[in-house]
């Protein structure tokens, strides 16, 4: 299973790391993911939210499309120069997400990130979960709210603030591998997940 990692300038450092570690470690216990963290351009290099600097590992494979694709939040609430509001209004990101979920990549966002899937207007008229911050806007993009941590409508999974991106990774990797690998990587990372998943 491919995992792709969008991550932009002012993206939300937990959102994108905790599932980069859940899915390695998941990967070191056996599970066969590939996890990476991927950027819409060519840049080398791309500074977070609190001012980590990261090197991505790839391009975004638009054309060679992941299984899943995670998108982080961060730079919302306050309307950042940098960040997922930021890149609301530029518009390719919502574009690339688009493009892939009609090629049947499953799309999971962190926190704000949702806000990123409900600019493509895919979020409209399904279950869906957000930080707190940016509910209401999500309400009116047209989504049904479900305040559960995370929202698991198939095809569209959504989490809720920041550090429901670990139980949104832990989900997904129970999902398609099973508890034992789950339960073997909230052993090593001494995390119990937290909250309700809902599905439908």
């Amino acid at each position: 299973m491919k995992v792709q990692i969008i991550i932009f300038d002012g993206f939300d450092e937990l959102d994108a790391i905790a599932p980069l570690e859940v899915l390695r470690s998941a990967a070191e216990i056996g599970a066969d993911i590939q996890a990476e963290l991927v950027t819409l351009d060519s840049s080398t290099e791309i500074v977070a939210a609190h001012g980590l600097r990261v090197q991505p590992d790839a391009k975004l494979g638009i054309d060679q499309k992941s299984d899943i694709l995670i998108v982080p939040g961060g730079g919302w609430g306050n309307r950042a120069t940098q960040g997922a509001w930021a890149e609301a209004q530029r518009g390719e990101i919502p574009k690339a997400i688009s493009r892939l979920h009609q090629s049947g990549t499953t799309i999971a966002s962190v926190c704000t990130g949702a806000m990123l899937v409900a600019e493509t207007g895919l979020l409209k008229g399904r279950p869906a979960i957000t930080h707190h911050v940016a509910i209401e806007e999500l309400r009116a993009s047209g989504a049904e709210i479900i305040n559960a941590r995370v929202v698991d409508d198939g095809d569209i999974v959504t989490a809720g603030g920041v550090t429901s991106g670990l139980d949104l990774t832990l989900w997904l990797i129970e999902r398609y591998f099973g508890p034992q690998i789950v339960y073997e990587v909230e052993k090593e990372m001494e995390h119990e997940r937290r909250g309700t998943v809902w599905r439908r």
